[in-house]
């Protein structure tokens, strides 16, 4: 069963825009280029031309395409709610199929499509470090030394000794009259931040749910949406929705924005959620389950970190603004401030940094003006892309701030003492 719309099939919607402009106050790649094929209406009059066959698939057309973080803002304040995201998507989807992968496009397929290579990858990285990586303070992480030049200088966190499904096993008890929650971990918490998906099992545990983590799941496919590879979207999406089919669950979480909006939003584009449980971001649900009620009977920490909050897009746009304050809030540790501008994008866009490191860059920075006026020493997000990029453009200009994932600071409430 085909997930994702054909561009044909988006006629009606492309018809639905009426060159209000909008869209442009609150597109992040248009703020910074001015350029009308950056902005939503821009790319729908490209994209209706094309149906017209008023223009062909020329490099302008492919560009334009590129410029375009997916983060889905122009449809949140659309009248007439276009998909532009979408349509940008599937108009990737038919330029790949007529010219091919690009080079990007390429690498996402050879990672993203087989785990065990990945996987490989990263056993090796401690015997590689010493070409492909020098140290920086430990605050920073690790940052590229050798790289392509998308990713030179870039700050990224330290490769863990063990993956996450390395670390939990598939199926853990919980008490019998609780329902059995699947989790979805997605890449970044996999690979790079299992802490976050420890953090995520011990809460349930906590709470007493039985858990199914499927070590069979994957990437969610929001790279290869990203980079406009439909067979690879597909095929993944396959992979996830048989792995989480193979035990009885009542709810599958999510702990990534990005996944979130892969799973909740674009496998449902076509014909409805393939999945035949809820999906559920962690924030509401832990929500739903009387979380704060338990914050709010602990007490107050006598040492306590100034936070804010950075909205992550695919939960922004989905409407999950709300609970991810609630609980800092409640954090007995954390003192929340809100900060200016915590909606706009921080410019990573999957496979838009490395197409666009610059741009991506630029973007990114527009958040360190509201961040340091916040006073804040960290910036929790529920994005573990977003954590790398903030963390990336705090690094650069020395700001004392670690981004984090709002995860960890729940679980340190809720396992760890006093400071």
């Amino acid at each position: 069963m085909a997930l994702q719309k054909t561009l044909e099939e988006y006629a009606p919607q492309l018809a639905e825009c009426v060159r209000c402009g909008a869209c442009q106050a609150h597109c992040p790649v248009y703020l910074e280029t001015c350029r009308e094929g950056s902005v939503a209406r821009g790319k729908i009059a490209l994209a209706a031309a094309l149906l017209d066959g008023a223009i062909d698939q020329e490099v302008r057309l492919q560009e334009e395409m590129s410029l375009c973080l997916l983060c889905g803002s122009c449809v949140t304040k659309c009248p007439n709610q276009v998909p532009t995201d979408a349509i940008v998507a599937a108009l990737r989807r038919r330029i790949t199929e007529t010219k091919g992968l690009s080079s990007i496009g390429k690498g996402v397929a050879t990672l993203t499509g087989s785990p065990n290579l990945l996987r490989g990858l990263l056993k090796g990285a401690d015997f590689l470090s010493p070409l492909l990586f020098k140290k920086i303070p430990a605050s920073s992480g690790l940052q590229l030394r050798f790289s392509p030049d998308s990713l030179a200088g870039r700050s990224l966190p330290p490769i863990p000794d063990h993956q996450f499904f390395a670390r939990v096993p598939e199926f853990l008890d919980g008490e019998a009259d609780k329902p059995v929650i699947g989790f979805f971990a997605g890449c970044a918490i996999t690979y790079l931040y299992p802490e976050v998906g420890e953090a995520l099992v011990r809460l349930l545990q906590t709470f007493g749910y039985p858990i199914f983590l499927p070590k069979s799941q994957g990437c969610c496919g929001m790279p290869a949406l990203s980079s406009g590879n439909g067979p690879l979207l597909q095929q993944l999406a396959t992979t996830n929705i048989t792995a989480f089919a193979t035990r009885k669950v009542d709810y599958i979480l999510t702990a990534c924005a990005s996944c979130h909006g892969a799973l909740a939003g674009h496998y449902a584009e076509k014909n409805g959620t393939p999945f035949v449980t809820p999906i559920i971001d962690i924030h509401v649900f832990l929500k739903q389950q009387g979380l704060l009620d338990r914050l709010a009977a602990l007490p107050k920490w006598p040492l306590r970190q100034r936070v804010t909050y950075h909205d992550p897009c695919h939960l922004r746009t989905q409407g999950i603004t709300g609970e991810p304050r609630e609980l800092l809030r409640a954090l007995p540790q954390v003192d929340f401030v809100e900060m200016e501008d915590a909606g706009l994008c921080c410019g990573l866009g999957g496979t838009f940094t490395a197409a666009h490191p610059d741009l991506s860059r630029a973007i990114g920075d527009r958040k360190l003006t509201g961040l340091t006026a916040s006073g804040a020493t960290m910036i929790a997000s529920g994005c573990p892309g977003c954590v790398i990029q903030l963390q990336d453009i705090i690094n650069r200009i020395g700001l004392p701030v670690k981004a984090i994932h709002t995860l960890e600071l729940i679980d340190q409430a809720i396992n760890e003492q006093p400071e």
